[in-house]
């Protein structure tokens, strides 16, 4: 599904992290999503973006959205967990969860967020060898590789574009070359790579790379974005005053109008549709 769609149209995928963001942005008319290994541990575990979700944890968060959303569902995998073994058991895995498309990067166990600093890579010939492995592992061919290199912040942008060729003959779907830093970098990837491969932009507020729209992107020559962690830190900042409301002036009246009430909410998940089909059954 996702194929078809980039085949037709730029994708812009917003990040999500569990049903309910999937089911918002679905409502929201957004035509694929992207489950953000990030946005699992900073709204899970309150946590970082330094390799502490595991592979179950990513999977039962899959499974949980894909259950309730219809549109494609783009899953960061980060290294794969492992080696290449490892990373045919987390596709296979993911696949069957319900994945469009799964994305592998090339850092080295722990990872971390491509943003921060201080990441570590694993050799190009390991990383060409995961893209294989992933691809041999897949059930179905519409189901997408998407191959991420971090090594414009390690050694450099010609090298990042170096493993973007390897990657890009290894038989990657999509590469992802995370983290330019100026719109000149951004146009070097799109002259060195748009006619052979899709290419995805990461779009991290406060992050490395500039920040464009989506017809900016496309007209760069992209063919999708991602923005993965925009909501967790909208959401973020919304708790932050909801909570301080709070607890300042004991009930929700000031912040009645910045929130949904016990009806609203239950509109937006569908409560009435549910109970109603459920009486088939009775």
């Amino acid at each position: 599904m996702l194929k078809l769609l980039l085949r037709d149209e730029f994708v812009l995928a917003p990040g999500i992290y569990d049903a309910l963001s999937g089911l918002i942005a679905e409502q929201s008319g957004a035509k694929a999503v992207y489950l953000s290994g990030a946005s699992i541990a900073y709204t899970r575990f309150g946590r970082s973006d330094i390799g502490l979700v595991s592979v179950s944890e990513v999977y039962d968060t899959l499974a949980a959205i894909t259950e309730r959303i219809a549109i494609p569902v783009i899953v960061d995998a980060d290294t794969g967990y492992g080696n290449a073994l490892n990373v045919q058991r987390t596709v296979r895995n993911f696949e069957r969860a319900g994945a469009c498309a799964i994305q592998l990067e090339d850092q080295s166990f722990p990872k971390r967020c491509g943003h921060l600093a201080d990441k570590r890579l694993v050799t190009q010939s390991e990383m060409v060898g995961k893209i294989k492995a992933a691809l041999d592992a897949r059930q179905d061919d519409n189901t997408l590789i998407i191959a991420r290199t971090d090594a414009r912040a390690v050694d450099g942008f010609e090298a990042a574009l170096a493993r973007g060729a390897a990657f890009k003959e290894a038989g990657a779907d999509i590469l992802f070359i995370e983290a330019p830093q100026s719109l000149e970098e951004m146009q070097k990837i799109t002259a060195t790579f748009a006619a052979d491969i899709p290419l995805l932009a990461n779009m991290v507020e406060g992050g490395k790379t500039p920040i464009r729209t989506a017809n900016d992107l496309e007209q760069l020559g992209y063919k999708l974005a991602i923005f993965p962690g925009g909501a967790v830190r909208a959401i973020a900042l919304h708790l932050q005053a909801y909570y301080q409301g709070l607890l300042k002036e004991g009930n929700n009246e000031a912040f009645s109008k910045k929130m949904h009430d016990f009806n609203g909410l239950n509109e937006v998940i569908g409560t009435k549709e549910l109970l109603k089909f459920g009486k088939k059954y009775e």
